[in-house]
């Protein structure tokens, strides 16, 4: 068995994160023929075709999904390994940007690990919704940025977070799923109301868009009580016993209930949270390094911290 080329497989993901033959070829230093020249042989290699004509372009066939999915994992493994032994305690700066309850969960953990290996570096911390990250990441304002992806129902685009218009995009690599759960008050019964007073994000955020029209679906009324994109006022509206909302499942704290269809609360989408990075430009070791923290921290990530009034929840 001869072993898959490193070049062809990071040559692949580039293609999929551009969506063009052109643009891979930019982001890898190569011609476009030479680009053309490794997947053809890459297909020979698997003995499956990867690419088909589409219109006046090409997509990807199932096998050659089967494979980009194998590729990234690849290519990531590579670069963590390399930036592991060749990383050293090396200056600079790095921007990253998340949602301010990712850095309120996450941020301890990945600064920790990373301040410790590089006590030289600059870490530049951006708080935003992720549809304003996502823009960021665009326009190369920061290097990095932890988003949310979650499906939604039909009415919502098939997609949802905390702000969810950067969420569908090309280029997020998932890398953490957990349940989107109701939570109330464990000392009031708010959630019995009618309407149900709901804690929520602004009208753009599709968190919000999934869980009305969730309710709209259970025959529930709803009223907005109140809103905000900052998580922490959010939980605080909950807490106080004014409102219904919806939280991932690591973001339970203790005082909150999780409700579930015997209170007649239809299950929700799941949330899935993505990595961002801006390719332009010149290579950033310390963005590589970092970005390969943040994936080791929330894949050991432990939901021992959900509050002990939630019990009945699923283990990821």
């Amino acid at each position: 068995m001869h072993p898959l080329d490193i070049d062809q497989l990071r040559s692949l993901v580039a293609i999929a994160e551009s969506g063009s033959f052109t643009r891979a070829a930019e982001a890898v230093h190569k011609t476009q023929s030479a680009v053309s020249m490794q997947m053809k042989r890459l297909e020979e290699r698997i003995g499956r075709e990867i690419f088909v004509k589409a219109g006046r372009g090409v997509r990807l066939t199932e096998d050659g999904e089967r494979l980009l999915d194998y590729a990234r994992r690849i290519v990531r493994l590579q670069t963590e390994c390399l930036a592991t032994f060749d990383e050293g305690d090396l200056p600079g700066r790095v921007r990253l940007g998340l949602p301010d309850d990712y850095a309120d969960r996450y941020l301890p953990e990945i600064l920790g690990r990373f301040a410790r290996a590089h006590p030289r570096a600059e870490v530049t911390v951006v708080c935003e919704p992720s549809d304003m990250l996502a823009e960021r990441i665009a326009d190369g304002d920061i290097d990095l940025a932890i988003v949310t992806e979650a499906k939604t129902g039909s009415k919502t685009g098939g997609r949802a977070g905390s702000a969810a218009r950067g969420a569908g995009r090309r280029g997020v690599e998932t890398i953490r799923t957990e349940a989107l759960l109701w939570v109330t008050s464990s000392r009031h019964a708010v959630h019995r109301e009618e309407p149900v007073p709901l804690a929520l994000g602004r009208p753009a955020c599709n968190w919000r868009l999934a869980a009305i029209e969730a309710l709209e679906r259970g025959g529930h009324q709803s009223r907005i009580l109140f809103v905000s994109w900052n998580s922490t006022a959010v939980g605080a509206a909950v807490l106080a016993g004014l409102a219904v909302s919806v939280l991932p499942e690591s973001a339970l704290r203790s005082g909150m209930r999780v409700l579930g269809p015997q209170d007649g609360f239809a299950p929700l989408p799941a949330c899935r949270i993505g990595l961002m990075r801006h390719r332009a430009g010149e290579p950033n070791p310390l963005a590589d390094i970092l970005a390969g923290h943040i994936r080791q921290s929330l894949d050991n990530l432990a939901l021992d911290g959900l509050a002990p009034d939630a019990p009945g929840l699923a283990a990821e």
